[in-house]
């Protein structure tokens, strides 16, 4: 099943999208896709309906994030290892994690913004992992699995010059607004039954920049779910980006390909959909 909000931004409707392509309108049942609807009662409610949704009308749709109001958004940092190796650092012993603000959550087509005096806005496609269970110190990896909802495109947009280079804060470059283009939808986990095994990708102006696949990962899903909960509590709703694949611009020769405004990125992830943002300046 495939979950989606369109509409205006702040104005969203939670809707389901078919096979063929049609929206169909899930407002009746669920209020919105949040940490409520994406529980396996909710998910279950929204599944047994979809056969008498109502169609949305024909017309230009907005995309905006498949998940309102994300109770947080944990990213992990080198999980991959020629982004390590890119990057200049070790294959990391365990996960890097850190957090980005929920409010650089937009929609898959949003404007992304180069912050004000930005000289190294970078981008980062990752297949994002959404919570629909309460995880809390879990054992293994079925239990870390049976905890997730779905999955999702995301761009973790950042700024290496903030990120790197002012105080060694990560969340600094990592949480200015538009930051985390999210979407279109949020592809239910029992219709992605290995996610070690998607290929991504990301271009800039038509030039492909990243092409990669999740069987790279240092750290798989699970892991990664079972490791952040000995941590922290994930709810419901809770959004994890799970790292990126090498091509990022700061893997690259000087000089480095870093975001301008006018340029256009286009990154997708196989069967979780394309996204595609007009890069302007704040």
């Amino acid at each position: 099943m495939k979950l989606v909000r369109v509409g205006p931004a702040g104005r969203e409707v939670p809707a389901v999208l078919t096979d063929d392509g049609r929206l169909l309108d899930a407002s009746g049942v669920v209020a919105d896709i949040d940490g409520a609807a994406l529980s396996p009662e909710g998910l279950a409610a929204i599944a047994a309906a979809v056969p008498g949704l109502p169609e949305l009308p024909a017309a230009e749709h907005r995309f905006g994030a498949p998940i309102a109001r994300p109770g947080k958004v944990v990213c992990i940092g080198l999980n991959y290892a020629l982004h390590a190796k890119e990057s200049g650092a070790d294959i990391p012993g365990e996960p890097v994690v850190f957090l980005k603000t929920t409010d650089t959550v937009v929609g898959p087509h949003d404007e992304v913004l180069v912050p004000r005096g930005s000289t190294k806005t970078d981008y980062e496609v990752e297949l994002a992992v959404v919570i629909g269970r309460r995880a809390r110190y879990l054992a293994d990896a079925d239990e870390a699995l049976a905890c997730v909802a779905g999955y999702a495109v995301s761009n973790d947009v950042s700024e290496r010059e903030f990120q790197l280079e002012r105080g060694g804060q990560w969340d600094k470059g990592k949480s200015c607004e538009t930051f985390n283009p999210l979407g279109p939808w949020l592809v239910t986990a029992d219709e992605v039954p290995d996610p070690q095994a998607l290929r991504l990708w990301l271009s800039v102006d038509g030039q492909v920049r990243q092409d990669g696949g999740t069987s790279d990962m240092v750290f798989g899903v699970a892991e990664i779910v079972r490791y952040l909960s000995q941590f922290m509590v994930l709810e419901p709703g809770d959004v994890i980006n799970t790292g990126t694949p090498a091509g990022v611009a700061l893997g690259h020769p000087e000089p480095k390909p870093y975001l301008r405004a006018g340029q256009v990125v286009e990154l997708g992830i196989d069967g979780l959909g394309v996204q595609r943002q007009v890069v302007g300046q704040a």
